[in-house]
C-alpha cells in the first residue's frame, strides 16, 4: 500500500522489520524504488543493492520481479545494470520470454548497444512490430543506414497477416490513416490475402479519412470477397458511412444485418445524433429496446444528447428511467449529459437535484450544472457552486470559466467578470480564449457600457467574431446606443456580408430611434443584396409531439381554439396593466395595427396551445430561436400571473422563468 501511494520512506521501514519476506513484497519494494528512481539516483543504487539481496536469498523470482529491476537499470545510466539483469535472467531462465527479452533489446539500444540488442533480437522466438521498429530506430541513429534498410527488408519478407493488420492498426493510432491504406494496397499487391481484421480495419481508415469513395471502394471488394456477412466487418463499413455523413447508406448496411449487436445500435444512434437527425436516433433505439439488446453507457449518453437537443423533456425523462434500471446512472459521463439534458429542456431544478446525488469530483459534472444555472440567470447560485467546486479541491478548466462569467453577465455582474476573468490565468493558468472575451463583452454590453465593450474587441488577442458583433449590437438595440450600433453592424457586414442580424438588429436600432427613412434604407438593401431574414418560430413539446409555430400562425389544426385563447389572454391582461411595447414593431403605421402585430407573435401562439393542451398547475415550456422581443416578455409575465402558470421560455440568449408576473432574469437579458 504504501509502495502503491509514493510513500518509499515507510514502505521501506515495514520491509525493513519483516521477519519473512515473500516474492510480492520483494516485487513491490523493488517496484517502489523504481517508481522514485527516475528522480534521485541513490534510490537507483539502494534499489540495486536490494536486487543483489534478492539474487543471494532462497525465494524465486518472475519476469514481474525484473520489470522494475530493469526500469531501474535505465534510469542508472549505466549499461552493466543491464547487463547483470541480462546475465541473472539467463541463469533463471528468462532470457527467451518475449517481454523480457524485448524490455532489455530497447534498453540496449538506448544505451547505443546495437550489437548486442540486435543479438539478443535474432535469438527472440517471436518479434512483434514494436521491437522491429526499436532495431530500425537504434540503426538509423548511429548512422548504420544501411543496415537498417537490410533489417527493413527481411521485415517485410516476414510479414505475415496479423504483422500487416497490426501496422495498419498502427498508423491509425498514430493519425496516419492515409499510410494504412497505402499498406492495405501495398498487401494486395503482394498477394497477401485479407481478413476480417484487415477489411474492418481497412474501412477504419476511410472513416478517420472522412474518404467516403474509398470507402465504398472496400465496401465493393468485401462484398465481392464473401466478407459482408460478417458482424465486425459490417459494422466497422456502418461506422465509415456515418463518419463520412453518409446516413443514407448507413441505413441501407445496418438493415442488412441480421443480427445487430450494442456497437451496430449505437453506431447508428450516434450516427443520426451527429447528423441531426435525433428523432430517428430515439426511435432506432425504441427498436433497439424491442429486439432485448441492452445499450451500455456510451448509448445512453448519445440518447440524452438527442433529447436535449429537441428539447423534449418528456423523452429525457423516458430515457433517465432506462438508465436507472439498468444501473447506469452512477456512469460520469452519463450523469454529465442528463445534467445538460435537464438545463437545456428547461428544468434547472431537476437537473440540480441530480448533480446533487452525483458523485462530483468529476469535472464535467460540474461544468454541466455551473452553465445550467447560468443560461437558466441563477447567477449567484452559479457563483456559490464555483466556490464550493473549489473548496473540494476541483481543478476548473477553460470550459468552468464559460460557466462562471456567462453567470456574471446575466446577473450584471461586470466587476466580478473581470475578476475572474483576470484569475483564469493568474491562479489557475488557464489563457484565456475567444469564448472567454465574448463572455466579458457581453457582460459590458448587457450592462450598458457598449463602447467599453467595442473597445475590448478591438484591443483584445483574437480576431473577433460575428457572433460577438451581433451580441453587442443586441446590447445597442436594448441601450439605444445608434451610433455604436452602426459602426458595429458595418464591421459584421465586412465579416458576413449576407448576414441577416446585421440588417435587423440595424433596422431595429433605427426603428426604436423612429429614423424610419434609415429603416427604409435598411430594408432595401437587404433586398438588393437578397438577404433574407431568418424566420423567428416557437415550439412546444406535448405528450412527446412537438408543435412548431411561426407568426400569424394558422396551420395549426387547433388554431382557432388557440387564438381564442390568446384573444382572450390580451383582453385578461391589459385588465392587469399590460401595455403593449409598440416600438418592437418595424412598421411606421398607425398604434392600433403595431399593437394587433405584437399579438401574434410565435411564442404567444406556443403558450395559448400549452394553456389549452395541459392540465392545469403543469408548467408550460417554449423555446424560440431568436430572441424574444420586450413586447412579449412583458406580456408573459403578465400571462403567468393571470394563468397561475409557471411559464419557462428558452430563447436563443438565455431561459426565462415567469412566475406570478415576475421573471428570473429580472428583466435583463
Amino acid at each position: 500500500m504504501y509502495a502503491r501511494c509514493g510513500s518509499l520512506l515507510y514502505a521501506r521501514r515495514v520491509f525493513d522489520k519483516m521477519p519473512d519476506r515473500d516474492l510480492i513484497s520483494w516485487n513491490s519494494i523493488l517496484a517502489a524504488y523504481a517508481h522514485s528512481g527516475d528522480d534521485d539516483i541513490e534510490n537507483v543504487k539502494e534499489g540495486f543493492r536490494l536486487f543483489r539481496l534478492l539474487r543471494e536469498s532462497v525465494v524465486l523470482t518472475t519476469r514481474l520481479t525484473l520489470r522494475p529491476v530493469l526500469k531501474l537499470s535505465l534510469a542508472s545510466g549505466f549499461v552493466w545494470a543491464s547487463e547483470s539483469v541480462h546475465g541473472y535472467a539467463v541463469k533463471i531462465g528468462l532470457e527467451l520470454d518475449v517481454f523480457f527479452s524485448g524490455a532489455l533489446v530497447n534498453i540496449y539500444s538506448e544505451f547505443g548497444k546495437v550489437g548486442e540488442a540486435r543479438v539478443l533480437f535474432e535469438c527472440m522466438p517471436e518479434r512483434d512490430v514494436v521491437l522491429w521498429n526499436v532495431m530500425l530506430k537504434a540503426y538509423v541513429e548511429i548512422g548504420f543506414e544501411e543496415e537498417a534498410i537490410r533489417l527493413f527488408s527481411d521485415f517485410h519478407r516476414k510479414f505475415d497477416l496479423a504483422t500487416w493488420n497490426a501496422m495498419m492498426f498502427g498508423y491509425i493510432l498514430s493519425n496516419d490513416s492515409h499510410k494504412a491504406l497505402k499498406l492495405f494496397s501495398l498487401m494486395h499487391m503482394s498477394g497477401e490475402r485479407s481478413d476480417v481484421i484487415t477489411l474492418a480495419t481497412a474501412v477504419k481508415s476511410c472513416g478517420c479519412l472522412s474518404g467516403l469513395e474509398q470507402g465504398k471502394q472496400i465496401h465493393a471488394f468485401v462484398i465481392k470477397s464473401g466478407f459482408d456477412s460478417d458482424l465486425y466487418v459490417s459494422s466497422g463499413i456502418l461506422d465509415m458511412y456515418v463518419k463520412c455523413g453518409d446516413m443514407l447508406d448507413a441505413h441501407l448496411v445496418f438493415n442488412d444485418i441480421s443480427e445487430p449487436d450494442d456497437v451496430a445500435w449505437t453506431t447508428m444512434i450516434c450516427g443520426c445524433v451527429e447528423n441531426g437527425d435525433e428523432e430517428r436516433a430515439l426511435s432506432i433505439y425504441h427498436q433497439m429496446r424491442l429486439s432485448g439488446v441492452q445499450p451500455d453507457e456510451y448509448t445512453f449518453s448519445t440518447l440524452v444528447k438527442a433529447s436535449s437537443c429537441l428539447t423534449a423533456l418528456e423523452q429525457g425523462r423516458q430515457v433517465h428511467a432506462n438508465v436507472i434500471k439498468l444501473d447506469c446512472a452512477s456512469d460520469p459521463f452519463v450523469g454529465t449529459s442528463l445534467i445538460d439534458m435537464y438545463a437545456k429542456c428547461g428544468n434547472i431544478e431537476d437537473a440540480y437535484q441530480l448533480f446533487k446525488r452525483m458523485d462530483a469530483k468529476n469535472i464535467g459534472l460540474w461544468n454541466a450544472m455551473l452553465v445550467g444555472l447560468a443560461q437558466h440567470g441563477n447567477g449567484d447560485e452559479a457563483l456559490k457552486l464555483f466556490k464550493v467546486m473549489k473548496t473540494q479541491s476541483v481543478a476548473p478548466d477553460r470550459v468552468t470559466f464559460i460557466g462562471v462569467l456567462s453567470a456574471c453577465s446575466h446577473s450584471g455582474l461586470v466587476s466580478e467578470a473581470y475578476e475572474y476573468f483576470h484569475s483564469m490565468n493568474e491562479t489557475y493558468g488557464i489563457e484565456p480564449e475567444i469564448e472567454h472575451y465574448a463572455c466579458l463583452v457581453d457582460a459590458l454590453g448587457r450592462a450598458g457600457q457598449t463602447q467599453q465593450a467595442e473597445e475590448l474587441m478591438v484591443t483584445m488577442p483574437f480576431e473577433a467574431s460575428a457572433s460577438m458583433y451581433r451580441a453587442l449590437l443586441g446590447a445597442c438595440r436594448v441601450q439605444g446606443d445608434t451610433e455604436t450600433g452602426k459602426r458595429l453592424a458595418e464591421r459584421l457586414l465586412s465579416l458576413e456580408p449576407s448576414d441577416s442580424a446585421a440588417f435587423v438588429l440595424l433596422s431595429n436600432i433605427y426603428a426604436a430611434a423612429n429614423q424610419w427613412d434609415d429603416v427604409t434604407d435598411a430594408r432595401r438593401t437587404m433586398k438588393r443584396k437578397n438577404v433574407k431574414k431568418d424566420p423567428g418560430f416557437s415550439w412546444i413539446d406535448v405528450k412527446n409531439k412537438l408543435h412548431l409555430f411561426v407568426v400569424d400562425d394558422k396551420s395549426h389544426p387547433q388554431a382557432d381554439l388557440i387564438y381564442d385563447k390568446l384573444e382572450d389572454l390580451i383582453k385578461r391582461i391589459k385588465e392587469e396593466g399590460y401595455i403593449p411595447d409598440t416600438d418592437f414593431v418595424l412598421l411606421d403605421v398607425e398604434e392600433e395595427e403595431k399593437e394587433r402585430a405584437l399579438y401574434y407573435h410565435s411564442e404567444k401562439l406556443a403558450i395559448a396551445y400549452g394553456l389549452i393542451s395541459t392540465p392545469p398547475s403543469t408548467t408550460i415550456r417554449v423555446i424560440k430561436n431568436l430572441r424574444v422581443c420586450g413586447d412579449c416578455h412583458n406580456a408573459i409575465k403578465y400571462i403567468s400571473k393571470v394563468s397561475k402558470r409557471e411559464i419557462v421560455l428558452r430563447d436563443a440568449n438565455r431561459f426565462h422563468h415567469f412566475r406570478d408576473g415576475i421573471c428570473s432574469c429580472s428583466d435583463y437579458w
